[in-house]
């Protein structure tokens, strides 16, 4: 008999996030469906955690702020504050697990762009990363913050239909100057 949430396409989605963002790190999946599955347990193992963002209890998008969570955990998310430095950005973005082989700085003018604002600077960062194939995407935690995820540019549909599904936004570095 199939286990009762086998049928929620929320659970399945944010399942599907997980895979696709941490293949080799089962435990994203883990802690992302223990916080759809069971929040009040989920809220409480890591409360420490949860604190620094000023989460006490369960709510509605406890899920996706485990996954932004988890995913910065295992270094496959970089979260940046709304006037980062470009220096850290890029300094952040090189130690992420899923940076592409080829070095995507070498096709930019880091001078020309380190006067940029935060907004500007990842958007740019988001083209020459998909010069080299590969994608940034923020996760939309309704914040003022960043949370930024690399991944191959051909699956970056697949990111965004996944968060849709599950009820959350993701927006796409580089592929619209007018949004982040």
């Amino acid at each position: 008999m199939p286990h009762p949430h086998d049928a929620d396409p929320v659970r399945a989605s944010l399942a599907g996030i997980a895979a696709l963002l941490a293949p080799a790190h089962p435990g994203v999946a883990e802690e992302v469906l223990r916080a759809h599955d069971s929040p009040h347990d989920y809220v409480s193992a890591f409360s420490d955690r949860l604190d620094d963002r000023g989460i006490d209890e369960p709510f509605d998008g406890l899920a996706w702020i485990a996954l932004v969570d988890a995913l910065a955990a295992h270094g496959l998310l970089a979260e940046f504050d709304w006037k980062e430095d470009p220096q850290e950005i890029r300094a952040q973005l090189r130690k992420l697990e899923s940076r592409p082989s080829v070095d995507p700085w070498a096709l930019f003018e880091a001078d020309a762009a380190a006067t940029l604002p935060t907004d500007e600077f990842l958007d740019a960062c988001g083209r020459h990363y998909r010069e080299t194939g590969a994608a940034l995407a923020v996760l939309d935690i309704d914040s003022d913050c960043y949370p930024v995820v690399g991944l191959r540019a051909a699956r970056a549909d697949e990111l965004t239909a996944l968060a849709g599904r599950a009820g959350f936004l993701v927006h796409h570095l580089g592929t619209d100057s007018r949004r982040p």
